[in-house]
């Protein structure tokens, strides 16, 4: 496995062309420290540079966390200064899941609150065991959600459903989670890293370069009016349609054989 920092490390394991990025602080339960959100970083961008990669998954190696949100053990020493200086840190760690050009699952188990919950909002699916518990709880610690919730849960849930939410505080449990749509698919306990991954490789059969262009197309369409959006839609098409992925695609069908993507 390929490790980004020391102590506080995130690694990566290829599983061929998907990608598992493991987040493993388990003395901390995967709090967001200044070097846990450094190596998330550093790892997003190894990834997203890897053409080779068709789709990540997002995993925790603690028994009952996924993540549990910003490291306030940390926090509770730094002065108004030290809490500016780390800003560029988490957001650039949140930023790099979110950004990330292929499709990205996570796979949550326990807790997956604050920060936590928000690495996993900014996958495109999440796969969530009947241990999680899911929230943004920030507002009851006197912040609010900063990785990206108060952006990414109304576009998931819409915007009363996310206000209530987030104005409460409140922790969700997985079946209830699934039901409002927190998380979309609920597996049997342990199992939600293998369903992830195995999500991830039906997913990665498909073309590379359709698949980072889809996603373009979504991210970029969302919350714009429907002529705008079909515009982007039209530069996304235009971007494979002249492809080699397209061609082989085309041509594996009347082959009747399956592609060999030259991801180009």
């Amino acid at each position: 496995m390929q490790r980004f920092g020391t102590d506080e490390w995130v690694g990566i394991e290829r599983h061929g062309f998907v990608a598992e990025l493991v987040m493993d602080r388990p003395k901390a339960m995967n709090a967001v420290s200044t070097a846990m959100a450094d190596a998330l970083s550093e790892a997003c961008a190894e990834l997203a540079a890897d053409r080779s990669v068709r789709a990540v998954v997002l995993t925790s190696t603690h028994e009952r966390a996924f993540c549990v949100g910003a490291d306030l053990k940390e926090r509770n020493s730094f002065t108004d200064a030290d809490l500016l200086r780390q800003r560029p840190h988490t957001r650039a760690a949140y930023a790099g899941v979110l950004e990330l050009p292929m499709p990205t699952l996570a796979a949550v188990h326990g807790f997956a609150l604050g920060g936590g919950f928000e690495l996993a909002l900014a996958c495109d699916l999440i796969v969530a065991d009947e241990t999680a518990v899911v929230g943004l709880p920030e507002v009851s610690v006197g912040v609010i959600p900063g990785g990206g919730g108060t952006q990414l849960l109304p576009r998931r849930v819409g915007a009363a459903r996310a206000a209530e939410l987030i104005f409460t505080a409140r922790r969700v449990p997985a079946a209830e989670a699934v039901t409002l749509g927190l998380v979309d698919r609920l597996v049997a306990d342990g199992q939600d890293r293998a369903e992830a991954l195995e999500l991830a490789a039906g997913i990665a059969r498909n073309s590379p370069v359709g698949l980072r262009a889809a996603k373009r197309a979504m991210r970029l369409g969302h919350g714009l009016d429907l002529r705008a959006g079909l515009e982007l839609e039209d530069g996304a098409w235009r971007s494979v349609a002249f492809s080699g992925d397209r061609a082989e695609g085309v041509a594996a069908f009347n082959e009747k054989r399956h592609p060999q993507w030259p991801g180009e």
